[in-house]
């Protein structure tokens, strides 16, 4: 039977998520996924769907909605991927006690906010030219450690390296098969 792992969307959810179709495209042959798009998780009805507004709705309450509603939803113990928002919805909801055997967020700047680190294995992952990831302070202050990619910001995981980067590095930390056994990602 397959791991079960839940994928959280970054802000945009499925609306500016095509590159999410790559990730499913590798990782389903060998997880049970469920997709969240935390824009429906958080009950966002923007009548203009900005940047600027879709950011500033998740900052002023969406993301503690979208949270509550994913402790609601998820009773099953599960591995995490999650992307910028979705990465911070993730960690909030785990530090509630979210039942999570895994977490792996790419570009979730708003956990450099918080003050306690997921008792789950957990990695971290940002663009090294990402203005808004964490310090290397809140790093050593939480002691975990964050993966800083080269000549990439913050929306690196729509780029097909890192997707399969990512992914291979999912398969590698879940599934723990022998090196000679791993399909190529």
């Amino acid at each position: 039977m397959a791991e079960r792992l839940v994928i959280i969307s970054d802000m945009w959810g499925a609306k500016k998520g095509l590159w999410i179709t790559s990730y499913l495209g590798y990782l389903q042959q060998y997880f049970d996924i469920v997709f969240y798009d935390i824009q429906q998780l958080a009950n966002l009805d923007l009548k203009v769907n900005s940047g600027e507004n879709i950011h500033k709705a998740f900052v002023e309450g969406g993301i503690d909605i979208a949270v509550a509603h994913l402790l609601k939803k998820e009773k099953e113990p599960s591995h995490y991927l999650a992307f910028s928002t979705g990465g911070t919805i993730a960690w909030k909801a785990t530090n509630l006690g979210l039942p999570m055997k895994s977490l792996y967020t790419v570009s979730a700047t708003r956990i450099r906010y918080e003050n306690e680190k997921p008792e789950v294995p957990t990695k971290l992952i940002f663009g090294e030219n990402d203005s808004f990831k964490p310090s290397k302070e809140w790093e050593g202050k939480l002691d975990i450690e964050i993966e800083s990619v080269a000549n990439f910001g913050h929306t690196l995981y729509s780029d097909e390296k890192i997707i399969k980067k990512v992914c291979k590095d999912l398969l590698d930390q879940v599934t723990k098969l022998p090196s000679k056994s791993k399909k190529a990602v």
